[in-house]
């Protein structure tokens, strides 16, 4: 082996572990639970809800619906500028990746920074997709259907989370609440799926991914660890750039929800990019793209410990940017903005 472990290292590898161990538990008590309860703000990608036959929910508060994936926060904003934007995002990062390659060849994916390039390259391919199929979807002529969305996104934020936390019989409520249709239910109310569900763990992770990923460029290694392997051009500037760039693009009009147990994902894509390295390192890999990760150095530890600690930040700067998109814009806009759950 390559790799000369140290007894400080057993630190190292403890810290990893215990955090890819610990966001597995936060997953298996968020998203592997039997059921949601209703007091569950977002759907879980593996738990199912259990309905009895009495009941029929219209809009469960857990409910995300699919049509999330592919509308924009703002009301009267045709599906179509989303497509665009998420198309045209992925094609200029997709130029910028070959670009990188083609200057530095394939190992350049020893950096952190291109798995979480082409992780945003993944979601924005993925959303270009779905944002299709919901432009299809969009196209049709149904006048019942899209008078019954039309009707949906105007609503306020008040009426919508009493709607969605409203149940009732079927068959015993009188009139008093009733489905318009069968396809309108299916297009509105229809959950995100499996793919849907992707797409949000993706584009949750990125969010978390691109925000590490252009601090410690800009603020760590820039001013301090430039060397013969990293040095700063316009290339490397926009690598740490453009990636956030679109991704707040994107977040400023999509109609995704960002909850904060999803960091568990975030961690997790950074601990199989740290077992990476150690594998490749032991493999006989010579240097470490970034100086902070060496393991025969006895600060190690402490490395680890602050990089693993820099992750909450990390997905709370992104969670404070969604969260002052609803809150913000929603007072600024009360009548053209939807807010994102």
């Amino acid at each position: 082996m390559a790799l000369v472990v140290y007894w400080y290292d057993f630190i190292c590898f403890g810290i990893v572990a215990a955090a890819f161990i610990g966001s597995l538990w936060v997953l298996w008590r968020k998203e592997g639970a039997s059921r949601c309860d209703d007091n569950t703000i977002y759907e879980s990608l593996l738990a199912s809800r259990q309905e009895s036959d009495a009941f029929v929910r219209t809009t469960p508060r857990a409910h995300v619906g699919s049509y999330q994936l592919w509308t924009s926060c703002w009301k009267g904003v045709h599906p179509g500028w989303l497509l665009v934007t998420r198309f045209v995002s992925f094609v200029a990062m997709a130029g910028f990746l070959s670009w990188d390659i083609v200057e530095w060849d394939a190992t350049i994916f020893v950096y952190y920074t291109e798995w979480t390039f082409t992780l945003v390259m993944v979601y924005f391919a993925l959303g270009t997709v779905i944002s299709a199929y919901g432009c299809w979807v969009y196209s049709k002529e149904h006048p019942l259907a899209n008078g019954v969305k039309d009707e949906f996104l105007k609503r306020d934020e008040e009426e919508i989370i009493t709607a969605n936390t409203v149940t009732y019989r079927e068959k015993e409520s009188k009139g008093s609440i009733k489905l318009q249709s069968h396809y309108a239910e299916e297009e509105i109310q229809k959950r995100a799926g499996f793919w849907g569900y992707l797409m949000q763990t993706i584009y949750q992770t990125c969010g978390g991914a691109v925000i590490l990923t252009d601090i410690v460029f800009w603020c760590v290694i820039v001013p301090f660890l430039s060397n013969t392997h990293l040095g700063l051009n316009m290339l490397m500037g926009c690598m740490h750039t453009v990636n956030a760039v679109f991704l707040l693009l994107d977040t400023a009009l999509n109609s995704l929800p960002f909850p904060w147990f999803r960091i568990a994902y975030f961690v997790q894509w950074s601990c199989l990019y740290v077992i990476f390295q150690w594998v490749i390192h032991a493999c006989g890999f010579t240097w470490w793209p970034y100086p902070f990760l060496e393991l025969d150095t006895p600060w190690a530890p402490l490395w680890y410990f602050g990089l693993a600690v820099v992750h909450l930040p990390c997905y709370g700067i992104y969670t404070l940017i969604v969260k002052a998109k609803n809150s913000i814009l929603a007072r600024l806009f009360p009548r053209a903005f939807v807010r994102s759950y």
